[in-house]
């Protein structure tokens, strides 16, 4: 097995191991413009699931009052949002990882 595969696989793989930090060293490290790109492709997959936590932290500042009770339906959706992004997330990195191993 090519190397450039293995660390091309690795950068998305990362994301249940090294976070984004992994596809950002092999980035800088790698001199294969392949591999550049997989690794730039992995990592602003692996921002992805940061998307809504500015949302929820102001969802988690400011509460929606309802009949005299605070009810946190913001930070709830903006929870169960960031939930679905990161699964979603980490099903498409398994995919492209398993795509860059199998191409010839």
């Amino acid at each position: 097995m090519e190397s450039r595969k293995v660390l091309s696989a690795l950068s998305y793989f990362s994301i249940m191991f090294a976070g984004f930090i992994f596809p950002l060293v092999v980035f800088f490290a790698s001199g294969d413009p392949e591999v550049k790109r997989h690794a730039k492709s992995a990592f602003l997959s692996h921002l992805i699931p940061l998307i809504p936590v500015p949302f929820i932290i102001f969802a988690g500042v400011t509460q929606f009052t309802v009949n005299e009770q605070e009810i946190p339906v913001f930070f709830l959706a903006g929870v169960v949002i960031a939930i679905i992004l990161s699964l979603i997330v980490l099903i498409w990195n398994i995919i492209k990882g398993v795509k860059v191993l199998i191409q010839e």
